[in-house]
């Protein structure tokens, strides 16, 4: 499996988790690596936070603030940091991989396509 994320859990409202995405598989200095959810019964979101292997980070608005990604190139990890978790939080967390060259933020943002893709981590929010 090119990615395999962790990190999810049970968390209380206002909590908070970090995720991880291994992707130890891939010339990993070479991807951008971007995370995604999906609620039950509900459409999978456009891209929760992304980073480039230029190292530029984007996070969509509803989390900006709460989320921080980051990545370790010499881990071939990226993490996701959530803080102030809430319930509309609960979702299934994927990553998802692609080498980026040529490719700018906005191309992923209006919904470029991932090569690779993760199984997803629960979230859930709840008290």
């Amino acid at each position: 499996e090119p990615l395999v994320e962790s990190g999810g859990g049970f968390v209380q409202p206002g909590g908070s988790l970090k995720l991880s995405c291994l992707a130890s598989q891939l010339t990993f200095a070479e991807y951008g690596i971007g995370w995604f959810r999906q609620a039950p019964g509900k459409e999978r979101e456009e891209i929760v936070c992304m980073t480039k292997s230029d190292g530029s980070t984007y996070c969509a608005d509803s989390v900006k603030g709460r989320f921080t990604i980051a990545r370790d190139n010499a881990e071939a990890t990226v993490y996701l940091q959530m803080n102030n978790l809430k319930p509309e939080d609960t979702a299934v967390y994927t990553c998802a991989a692609d080498r980026d060259f040529g490719y700018g933020m906005q191309w992923y943002i209006d919904g470029g396509p991932l090569d690779h893709w993760g199984k997803g981590t629960l979230v859930t929010v709840s008290s």
